[in-house]
């Protein structure tokens, strides 16, 4: 007979795990082992974008050669823009991959965008892959500010160096760009030149336009919206309520579109612009793409919406270090990008 406070072991040959009120239960399945990934593909995707980027540099994409050493030789020229830009771009992603492996996220190496001939710069940015969900506010705030943060470390020197090189000259009467403007920017420039006369501009040494644009790479990932570094970092520190503030910063994307339509468009219709119509509206599109972009990155990884963490507040020393980067984004943010005059 059997004793009825002792319940009958079950029939499957599981391994059996007792509870605390003495109820038998199967243990949990090991959760399968995810494959390995193939890092032969991160690898070959850095080597095009280390060309793309070295091209860029050295006007491969705009000009014509008699020669192959010629091109070599371009390409060897390209070294002052690219060696900074890709130093700046590779920190700012081990800072993501090390944070990562540290909460114990399991987190791919870079894939490296290569766009040569497509971007000013030879590449847009990187992105790592994880596995599963962040679970943690902390390991959140650690992962996403950490790729910003370190990227910067090496991108405002890069900067400040290169705009010791760069000579302070009249704007040019012809084809030229015009860099965007920041608060970090501008105390960077006032910082090396001090005032700089109306009517003329900084020069910019390839040097310096690779930390300009670690500058302009850093803001766009810092972004408070979805699953950006600035996504992560906005939801660390302000939790669910970031859902909806993400939406509304996608919608006043439009408006930074609209002001910079009619500061572009309406100049050159008076008179007041060197600019085309054709170029003035071109240039007016940034806002407008990126609008457009994160609603189809939103389309395959869930809007603006950031998967829910655990339970549980963001440290005090975080908070610190979230709020910061939130207040870095406001000193990198460039209203206008770029323009072409």
């Amino acid at each position: 007979m059997n004793d009825p406070r002792t319940p009958d072991l079950p029939a499957f040959p599981a391994p059996q795990v007792q509870s605390s009120r003495g109820v038998w239960t199967k243990a949990p399945e090991p959760e399968p082992e995810a494959p390995p990934r193939d890092w032969r593909i991160n690898a070959a995707l850095f080597v095009l974008t280390v060309f793309s980027v070295f091209a860029t540099g050295g006007g491969v994409f705009g000009a014509r050669f008699s020669s192959l050493r010629a091109f070599a030789i371009a390409l060897g020229d390209g070294w002052t823009f690219a060696v900074p830009l890709l130093a700046i771009l590779v920190v700012h992603e081990l800072g993501h991959y090390v944070a990562a492996r540290i909460h114990r996220v399991d987190a791919s190496l870079p894939y490296f965008l290569p766009l040569p001939g497509l971007s000013i710069f030879g590449t847009m940015r990187a992105i790592i892959a994880m596995r599963g969900r962040i679970r943690s506010r902390n390991a959140l705030l650690d992962i996403g500010a950490s790729g910003p943060l370190a990227g910067l470390v090496v991108a405002i020197p890069v900067l400040a160096v290169g705009l010791s090189l760069s000579p302070v000259l009249p704007n040019p009467p012809g084809h030229y760009h015009q860099e965007g403007q920041s608060l970090l920017y501008l105390g960077l420039k006032r910082l090396v030149f001090g005032p700089i006369p109306q009517g003329y501009d900084v020069n910019l040494h390839p040097t310096a336009f690779a930390g300009w644009a670690g500058l302009l790479l850093t803001m766009l990932n810092l972004l408070p919206w979805g699953q950006l570094d600035g996504g992560h970092v906005a939801y660390a520190l302000f939790g669910p309520k970031q859902d909806k503030f993400a939406q509304l910063f996608r919608a006043s994307l439009l408006l930074l579109f609209l002001y910079n339509a009619a500061a572009l468009i309406l100049p050159v219709m008076h008179g007041q612009s060197t600019q085309g119509y054709v170029q003035a509206s071109v240039d007016s599109l940034f806002w407008l793409l990126w609008y457009v972009l994160l609603g189809v990155v939103g389309r395959f990884s869930g809007g603006a919406a950031h998967p829910p963490t655990e339970p549980g507040e963001l440290s005090p020393a975080r908070r610190v270090v979230a709020a910061v980067t939130l207040v870095l984004f406001v000193m990198l943010f460039m209203p206008t990008p770029l323009v072409t005059y």
